[in-house]
């Protein structure tokens, strides 16, 4: 399974609160991230997130579209998001949305991981195309 990875900056905009009950506040923040390495991408991602009264514990869900060339291969494709936090404990899941890629990306499947080291993100992406 060929693995895609390098780095991305990432720029967010919050939006105020739409629910604040007891329990968690719910919110909505949109991102524009910009890939680098063997993904030359730009994407734009909107993300709901639940930030409890405890602290470390929360969980968010996004989808995110992608742009640009995967090792040469132009295109388009969509992940979604599943994080959690369960009081410091954190688990994210990111899958490529089958049938969601267009043009030389159309058939990609597979995953996506993130890393954050001294404040950089890096990626990795375990993927696999159609011959």
């Amino acid at each position: 399974m060929p693995t895609a990875t390098g780095t991305f900056v990432v720029q967010a905009t919050r939006q105020p609160p739409y629910d604040s009950a007891p329990g968690a506040t719910l919110g909505r923040t949109s991102f524009v991230k910009h890939f680098e390495g063997d993904l030359v991408a730009d994407s734009t991602v909107e993300m709901l997130a639940a930030m409890t009264e405890v602290k470390g514990s929360a969980a968010y869900v996004a989808l995110e579209r992608i742009v640009g060339t995967l090792h040469g291969r132009s295109g388009s494709f969509v992940v979604h998001h599943r994080g959690l936090m369960d009081r410091g404990a954190q688990s994210l899941e990111i899958g490529i949305v089958p049938d969601a890629a267009t043009g030389d990306l159309v058939g990609l499947r597979g995953s996506m991981s993130i890393q954050i080291e001294d404040g950089k993100h890096f990626y990795r992406c375990d993927y696999s195309l159609p011959e």
